[in-house]
């Protein structure tokens, strides 16, 4: 049979398969080959009652590396409106970091009751992502977001306290567990304590990404950076030099769209300040 890998615990994986879940080992020759099988694996199985053998692993799509997860079709970052305040370079980064890994980013605007955010919406859609704006709290834009949802394997992405586990609690129906949140720090607490796919209703996966918000963008050069950016990777060769860094050079496409308002200011001092950091980690590594 032919199934999807929704947990992995112990050396154990859970497979769901025409309905049904069941518990398997990965043959040997996986381990001599160097594979590991990583939650959202599309496998081949074979079964014995409960119980069976994953046989094969089918080309992967796009995976991360932590946590460790494979075939996700779209990453949906959540962001709060307010409390807290939502950091751009972050978000920029987060969606960077998503793009890297071939995965179709999304952002969810969380606590709109708290704040119109207005600005966020014209930075973003700008850039060419699709944004939900949502209220968790009073249940509302959750039927939009589950539409878009249905029959895709999602990550969720953020910062702690934006409501994440909470809309995930929404949508799946509170098969995932929620932590509580301080009151104090405004921050929250997850209490999954391993990466689980959640199978919707109505078709489709999600599962919650903790710990990648936190990650530095890597596996590119600064001169890649550019490409990264929807609204900057039509700027090939378009540039009066060859290798332009987009910064100081005269004659830049992409500064032309800055100065058109086709690329927002916020959008292009992220890209900067990532350049930067690229840039330096480069110059580190030569020495």
């Amino acid at each position: 049979m032919k199934g999807t890998i929704i947990k992995g615990i112990g050396g154990f994986y859970y497979v769901k398969a025409s309905g049904n879940i069941y518990e398997c080992k990965a043959r040997g020759v996986f381990r001599k080959q160097s594979i590991t099988p990583m939650i959202g694996d599309r496998v081949e199985i074979e079964t014995d009652g409960e119980k069976g053998s994953i046989v094969d692993i089918f080309d992967r799509t796009s995976y991360l590396v932590r946590p460790p997860v494979a075939n996700i079709d779209t990453m949906l970052l959540v962001v709060a409106a307010a409390s807290p305040e939502p950091n751009l370079f972050l978000i920029d980064k987060m969606l960077v970091n998503a793009e890297i890994s071939n995965i179709q980013p999304a952002i969810c605007i969380n606590k709109t009751d708290l704040e119109n955010r207005e600005d966020l919406k014209r930075i973003y859609e700008k850039a060419g992502y699709r944004l939900f704006f949502v209220s968790a709290e009073k249940n509302e834009g959750i039927d939009e977001l589950q539409s878009f949802l249905h029959g895709k394997t999602t990550a969720f992405a953020g910062l702690s306290g934006v409501g994440k586990s909470s809309i995930l609690s929404i949508i799946t129906e509170d098969l995932l567990e929620t932590g509580s949140i301080s009151e104090k720090i405004r921050r929250g607490r997850h209490t999954t304590r391993h990466v689980e796919l959640f199978e919707l209703s109505d078709g489709g996966f999600v599962l919650d990404t903790p710990g990648f918000s936190s990650l530095e963008v890597e596996g590119i050069k600064a001169g890649e950076l550019w490409r990264y950016f929807p609204e900057m990777c039509d700027s090939e060769n378009k540039c009066r030099f060859r290798g332009c860094s987009h910064i100081n050079e005269p004659d830049c496409f992409i500064k032309e769209k800055l100065l058109s308002g086709e690329l927002s200011q916020e959008r292009y001092e992220s890209y900067k300040q990532l350049y930067e950091q690229l840039k330096s980690v480069k110059e580190w590594e030569k020495r």
